[in-house]
């Protein structure tokens, strides 16, 4: 960290334990002369005034003069303090911060978003700061910064992390129903940590949700995802193919559908692939169902399953419209339903003052989206705002949410 740099801890510490010491010297200095005054010149000691002193200069110039002294020690180191607030070092790292109803986003120099906001230890980070609904505000207690946001009005703040680890941000100013529920983290990680991070692709998308489970489990040491030769058959290309298999002693063709993939999975061993050696152990009761059925979509051509792009920017969508700050993607229940497995799911809504159950299936999703305010899930409050989206990224948005199973 630079040694000339005063950080914002630094610039608010001092003038506050300045206030508070002053504060808490006149607190006892003023409460132990009035309880001297009380006992000394009580009225069972002294019934009648006897002092004839009506001024007393010396007395009125240090009362006068003092407090003036301490008042203007205050905003000296004050005003100190808030130039170092507003001056921001000139090789910060700025990062464009979204507030909405109710979620943080964070756009980076080079275009990659994030719900979270990783900063490099040691660094200089100015945020500008935007709010795209009510009035809200950017409290991170960690390095004393506090700053409203205005629709229309942009802001900013700035703030150095001195060492590793994680930090809270919150939402000061209550935005509505699901303000509470406005708080993501300041992840505090090594610079050389960070560039890695920054110039990491998003892991957006089927294609990135599918690579990583197939890692995951091992899949890639024997099949590959390019059309090369490996232990094992290769994965591209694979759905609706016919595949010569050996099974029981004897040979058959058979179609790449769901079940085939589900079968070479669970029992890799009951059909064998034609040039291919019984060598993959069997993953039954290994992968949790939710993952196996992510992996069999997998396999799905892109006209079938939306198109990776599209999917790539739902995800990109979800967060930077703020959907993440009420729908998890985890199961986690927040102020709106989860996203995972709602598609295809049988919900509970209220229409029109009736209570009806309806499938989530792409109409019901692009129509949540389009007209919020339509069908409300049963057990959630009515708060969704309207979205100012086209139609393709509603269609983005939908393929991303049949992703998350």
């Amino acid at each position: 960290m630079n040694p000339q740099l005063v950080t914002t801890t630094e610039a608010v510490d001092p003038v506050f334990m300045l206030i508070f010491g002053i504060s808490l010297v006149m607190l006892v200095g003023i409460t132990t002369v009035m309880i001297y005054f009380i006992v000394k010149y009580h009225h069972s000691k002294h019934p009648r005034p006897t002092s004839q002193v009506r001024y007393n200069v010396p007395l009125e110039i240090i009362w006068t003069v003092l407090p003036t002294l301490i008042v203007l020690g205050m905003f000296y180191y004050g005003w100190a303090g808030y130039l170092a607030l507003r001056n921001v070092p000139e090789d910060a790292l700025t990062v464009k911060t979204t507030g909405r109803m109710w979620s943080w986003t964070f756009e980076y120099e080079n275009g990659k978003i994030s719900d979270k906001l990783y900063v490099p230890v040691g660094r200089p980070i100015k945020v500008t700061l935007y709010s795209e609904d009510v009035l809200h505000s950017f409290f991170v207690p960690a390095f004393r910064v506090k700053r409203d946001l205005v629709p229309g009005q942009p802001q900013y703040a700035w703030f150095v992390a001195p060492e590793e680890g994680s930090y809270d941000i919150f939402c000061a100013e209550y935005c509505g129903r699901g303000h509470s529920d406005m708080i993501t983290t300041v992840e505090a990680v090594p610079p050389e940590e960070f560039q890695d991070w920054l110039a990491e692709k998003p892991a957006a998308g089927k294609q990135a949700q599918c690579e990583q489970l197939f890692q995951k489990h091992g899949c890639l040491g024997c099949h590959s995802l390019d059309g090369s030769q490996k232990v094992g058959p290769t994965f591209q290309g694979l759905w609706g193919k016919e595949v010569r298999v050996t099974s029981d002693g004897a040979e058959r063709t058979v179609t790449a559908d769901a079940d085939y993939i589900r079968r070479s999975i669970i029992d890799p061993n009951a059909e064998i692939v034609k040039g291919f050696s019984a060598t993959m152990p069997s993953f039954e009761g290994r992968i949790p169902e939710d993952e196996l059925e992510t992996m069999i979509d997998c396999f799905k051509p892109e006209a079938e399953d939306g198109g990776q792009a599209a999917g790539a920017q739902g995800e990109e969508l979800f967060l930077k419209e703020g959907c993440i700050g009420c729908h998890s993607r985890d199961g986690t229940e927040k102020t709106g339903p989860t996203f995972k497995g709602l598609y295809g799911k049988e919900v509970t809504i209220m229409r029109d003052g009736e209570e009806m159950t309806v499938t989530a299936d792409e109409d019901y999703l692009e129509r949540s989206i389009e007209d919020p305010q339509a069908e409300i899930v049963k057990g959630y409050p009515s708060i969704m705002p309207d979205v100012d989206l086209t139609q393709e990224q509603i269609d983005a948005l939908v393929d991303y949410i049949k992703t998350l199973k």
